[in-house]
C-alpha cells in the first residue's frame, strides 16, 4: 500500500456535512479513510494535526492537552482509548464531525506511542478499534442511503443458489422437518429479537445450526439449538453442571445467542461478517480482514475464499433458508404448518425428581417433560430449588401427584482421570489400578476391542463418584446442611470447591447469589457441606500429605479421602481446609 504523508492524507474530520451529502463522496471516502488509518502500519503518517480545528465548537475530545509534552506509553494508550469512547458518545448524539475529529485525535496519540516489541499487539488492537469506529460511522450513512428492505441483504449468487438446490433437493426432508419444529420456538425467538432491536431474519439461524433441535451435538462439541461450544456458552452466561447444561435451554440459549450476535455486529458493523464470526470465531474473521488490501470495508464475499469450508457454506445456507421461507413457491417448495408452541407453566421444585416418573404420574406422553426441560442432562431435577416447566393443562395437579412419588436418588456423578498408557499396560491392569471396570473405560473412550490400546495413548478413566443424599419425598426440599465460609485462593474454582466440600456448583452459586462461575482471590464463599456436622477441620501445612495427616490424627487415609471428596491422585496444598471425620 502506498504511504500517505501528512499533507496528502485524507482526514476523517475534514469531511464537512456539505461534501458528505455528495453520493460520490459518501461511497469513496470510507475507503480513503481506512487507507489512512490502516495504511499507516507501513510507517506513513495519515493525520493532519491542523484538521483538529475543524471539529464542531470543541465538542469533540480535546486533543490539545495530550500533545504538550511526551508521556509514557500506558498514558498514551489510556488517552487514546478515552478518545475512542468520547467519539462513540458523540456519534450516538448525532455529532458526526465531532466524532470523526476525536478519532483523528485518538490516531495521533497512537502515532506517539514508541516502538516497543511489548506494545505491538496493543497498538495493533488500538489501530483496529479506531478503524472500526470510522467504518461504523460511514457504514451507518451508507445503510440509510441504500434504504435496504432488510438489515441483512439477501444476495442470491451462485454460492447461495447451490445451497437452495440442496435444500430443495437432497436435503428437502431435513428442511421441512426443521421448518415444522421452528413453530415451537420461533415466536419466542422473534419476540426476543424485536426487543433487542435485531433483524427477525436471525430467527431462522437455528434451522441452519441445528434444525431447531435443542439437544443437537456437533463433532466440534457445540451443543443446543444455537450450537454453543462450552467456552462461548460460559462467556454468555450459560452454566453447566452434572445435571444441567443451559446450552440446551431454548430461552436461555436464545438470550446468549442474541447477546453474542449483538457483540459481533458491534465489532464488524456488518451482519454477514457477524454470521461468519458466529460460526468460525471472530478472531479468524479478523485475521482474514487484516490480510485484505483495503481492510475492514471489504464485503463478506471478498473474504469468502479464505474461510473454512464449513463457514463458507454456513452463511450461504442461512441466506438460502431466508430466501426459501420468504417465497417457497418460487423454489418449488410447499412448506407445512409449523408445530404449535406448547403452553406451559413454571413450578418450583425442591428435590430430585425423575422426569419419566412425572410423565407417568401426570398422565403425559412419554418425554413430554424432557421436551419442555431439555437443559436437564439426565432427565432429573437438581436436589435444590429448580424452576420446572410443565404443561399448563396439568399444573393444577402437580403438587398432589408429586407428593405421592417415592424419593429418588440419582446415580453418582461420573468424573474422569486422564491416564497415559505405558508399556505393558492392558485395560485390565488400568481398571484395577483405578478401581473401575474394563467396560467403563471402553465406553468412556469408545474403544471397540479391549486389546486395542497403544503406548502413549491418553485415556479417560472413570472415577468413583458421590451421590447426593436422599431428601424426604414429602419434605419442602430445603436440606439443613452445616455451613462454612471459604476464602478463595489462587487456583480455586466452583467445581473444585463443590468437590472438596461435598456440595454442588449450583448450590454454591445460589447460596452466594452468583450469576457466573467467576471467583476473585480473597472472596468469601458460603458453602453448605455434606460432611458431618461437628466434624473437625485441619489446615494443610507445607510438606503435608493425606497419609501424614491421617497418621497424625489417628484416622485412616480412606476416611479422610471420603470426607473431602478426594481420590488417591488428588493434590492438597498449604492453606487448604481438610475435614476430619468423627
Amino acid at each position: 500500500m502506498k504511504q500517505l504523508n501528512r499533507e496528502g492524507a485524507p482526514l476523517a474530520s475534514s469531511l464537512t456535512s456539505d461534501n458528505r451529502s455528495s453520493r460520490c463522496c459518501v461511497l469513496l471516502t470510507p475507503l480513503l479513510v481506512l487507507m489512512a488509518v490502516v495504511g499507516c502500519a507501513n510507517g506513513g503518517h495519515a493525520v493532519n494535526s491542523e484538521s483538529f480545528d475543524s471539529a464542531s465548537d470543541g465538542a469533540a475530545f480535546d486533543s490539545s492537552a495530550h500533545f504538550a509534552s511526551p508521556v509514557d506509553s500506558d498514558s498514551l494508550i489510556a488517552e487514546a482509548l478515552e478518545a475512542c469512547e468520547s467519539a462513540e458518545a458523540l456519534w450516538q448524539q448525532g455529532d458526526i464531525d465531532g466524532s470523526l475529529a476525536t478519532l483523528d485525535a485518538a490516531y495521533e496519540l497512537l502515532l506517539q506511542i514508541p516502538d516497543d516489541p511489548n506494545l505491538i499487539q496493543q497498538k495493533e488492537d488500538l489501530r483496529h478499534l479506531i478503524s472500526l469506529r470510522v467504518v461504523d460511522i460511514y457504514r451507518s450513512q451508507l445503510t440509510t442511503a441504500a434504504d435496504l428492505n432488510s438489515p441483512i441483504p439477501l444476495e442470491i449468487n451462485d454460492h447461495v443458489q447451490r445451497e437452495i438446490t440442496r435444500f430443495t433437493g437432497p436435503e428437502r426432508r431435513f428442511f421441512i422437518e426443521s421448518y415444522r419444529r421452528s413453530g415451537r420456538y420461533r415466536p419466542m425467538i422473534v419476540s426476543k429479537l424485536r426487543e433487542a432491536g435485531l433483524p427477525e431474519e436471525l430467527s431462522w439461524l437455528p434451522l441452519v445450526e441445528s434444525g431447531f433441535k435443542n439437544r443437537a451435538l456437533s463433532s466440534a462439541r457445540a451443543l443446543g439449538m444455537w450450537q454453543f461450544i462450552s467456552s462461548t456458552g460460559t462467556r454468555y452466561g450459560l452454566d453447566r453442571s452434572h445435571l444441567i447444561d443451559e446450552r440446551m435451554d431454548p430461552d436461555k440459549s436464545t438470550d446468549g445467542a442474541i447477546h453474542y450476535l449483538s457483540d459481533l455486529h458491534g465489532m464488524f458493523g456488518d451482519w454477514m461478517m457477524a454470521l461468519a464470526s458466529y460460526n468460525c470465531g471472530e478472531n479468524r474473521v479478523k485475521r482474514l480482514i487484516r490480510r485484505q488490501e483495503v481492510g475492514h470495508l471489504d464485503r463478506f464475499w471478498d473474504i469468502y475464499g479464505g474461510l473454512p469450508t464449513e463457514t463458507a457454506r454456513y452463511v450461504p445456507r442461512f441466506l438460502a433458508t431466508v430466501a426459501i421461507v420468504r417465497d417457497p413457491e418460487a423454489y418449488g417448495m410447499e412448506l407445512p404448518e409449523p408445530y404449535p408452541a406448547i403452553e406451559f407453566e413454571t413450578i418450583e421444585v425442591h428435590r430430585h425428581l425423575r422426569l419419566s416418573d412425572l410423565d407417568t404420574a401426570l398422565a403425559l406422553e412419554r418425554k413430554t417433560l424432557v421436551g419442555l426441560n431439555p437443559e436437564l442432562r439426565h432427565g432429573t431435577t437438581p436436589g435444590d430449588r429448580y424452576a420446572l416447566r410443565v404443561p399448563a393443562t396439568v399444573a393444577a395437579l402437580f403438587d398432589e401427584k408429586v407428593a405421592a412419588l417415592p424419593a429418588y436418588v440419582p446415580p453418582p456423578e461420573v468424573t474422569f482421570a486422564r491416564y497415559k498408557v505405558r508399556p505393558g499396560d492392558t485395560l485390565s491392569t488400568i481398571a484395577r489400578r483405578h478401581r473401575t471396570t474394563v467396560n467403563a473405560i471402553m465406553r468412556a473412550n469408545k474403544i471397540g476391542s479391549r486389546h486395542r490400546i497403544r503406548t502413549g495413548q491418553r485415556l479417560k478413566v472413570p472415577q468413583r463418584g458421590r451421590s447426593t443424599p436422599v431428601v424426604s419425598a414429602k419434605g419442602s426440599g430445603g436440606s439443613r446442611l452445616p455451613q462454612l465460609t471459604h476464602t478463595v485462593r489462587q487456583g480455586d474454582s466452583l467445581w473444585l470447591l463443590a468437590s472438596r466440600y461435598g456440595s454442588t456448583v449450583d448450590r454454591i452459586k445460589r447460596d452466594n447469589n452468583l450469576r457466573s462461575n467467576r471467583l476473585a482471590i480473597g472472596q468469601k464463599i458460603k458453602i453448605r457441606t455434606r460432611n458431618a456436622a461437628g466434624s473437625q477441620t485441619y489446615t494443610v501445612q507445607s510438606g503435608d500429605s493425606v497419609g501424614r495427616i491421617a497418621q497424625a490424627q489417628n484416622l485412616s487415609v480412606q476416611k479422610i479421602l471420603r470426607a473431602n471428596a478426594l481420590s488417591r491422585s488428588s493434590r492438597i496444598y498449604p492453606g487448604q481446609i481438610i475435614q476430619l471425620p468423627n
